[in-house]
């Protein structure tokens, strides 16, 4: 299913609002997981401001992890586990090396999580769809989440261009 696509379903909405689900997992367990996957003279080098946005970074992931949730449960459909995907993610995803990759991955983290709520909020608008939960609670919930992203975004851009 194409987000270039508008929402014509609940099943449809069920399974994006479910792709982002795993999308905030996936990014809570890497920001979560990056500082005890650094070499230790790499994690003892880094410094607070890059601790602190993993940390902001894991729990707003988390935030929206919940609030997707609520979404999917009005919908009468499951997620996948938090730890099912957090297992995976350490199965899959090697560390990253020094601090740039650290940050380099962050940003990636946020920048695909901006493009999904961005296709996925134009795919909802395009759509005459009636859903089973209030539209304007799920759009209203999609643009903070996305503006959530954007400042995740700047905030790592900003770091980086210090660090450079």
């Amino acid at each position: 299913m194409s987000l270039g696509q508008r929402v014509s379903s609940d099943h449809q909405l069920a399974r994006l609002l479910q792709i982002g689900v795993v999308l905030e997992e996936v990014v809570e367990s890497r920001a979560a997981h990056h500082l005890e996957s650094l070499p230790a003279d790499e994690r003892e080098a880094i410094d607070d401001e890059v601790r602190e946005l993993l940390a902001e970074a894991a729990e707003e992931s988390a935030d929206h992890r919940e609030r997707l949730e609520a979404l999917v449960d009005e919908l009468d459909a499951e997620t996948v586990a938090y730890e099912e995907i957090n297992a995976l993610v350490d199965a899959r995803y090697g560390p990253p090396e020094d601090t740039d990759g650290v940050l380099y991955d962050q940003l990636c983290n946020e920048e695909t999580a901006y493009k999904f709520y961005d296709d996925l909020i134009g795919a909802v608008e395009a759509s005459d769809a009636e859903f089973a939960i209030d539209r304007d609670r799920l759009l209203e919930t999609l643009y903070d989440i996305r503006e959530e992203e954007r400042e995740g975004v700047e905030e790592v851009t900003e770091i980086m261009e210090r660090r450079a």
